[in-house]
């Protein structure tokens, strides 16, 4: 079972920063675009930020100049730093992977990290 394993989430206040780790098996990450999802409470998950094998970037446009996603090939890793966090950022983060192998997709995620933004 492929699992990606999300860090560091937490209680933050309003206008500070988090930044959130993701990694991967190799052999997953080396082809996937990787993503980052928020689900805040009460509400349908939603998503915030890609990054493609190649490190081009997308951002949903309620985070863009906050947030940054960055990936590190050599660790397996995703992240996500959060900067000028607001209240509304609160909720779970997830990761995702969907690699193609031999022509199906496949769909991966974290467990979710907890970001709370207190005003």
């Amino acid at each position: 079972q492929v699992q990606l394993v999300e860090s560091g989430g937490g209680l933050v206040q309003a206008g500070g920063s988090l930044r959130l780790s993701c990694a991967a098996p190799g052999s997953i990450f080396s082809i996937s675009t990787m993503r980052w999802y928020h689900q805040a409470p009460g509400k349908q998950r939603e998503l915030v930020a890609a990054i493609s094998s190649g490190g081009s970037t997308n951002y949903v446009d309620s985070v863009k100049g906050r947030f940054t996603i960055s990936r590190d090939n050599a660790k397996n890793t995703v992240y996500l730093q959060m900067n000028s966090l607001k209240p509304e950022d609160t909720g779970v983060y997830y990761c995702n992977a969907d690699p193609v192998l031999l022509h199906r997709r496949y769909d991966y995620w974290g467990q979710g990290t907890q970001v709370t933004v207190s005003s």
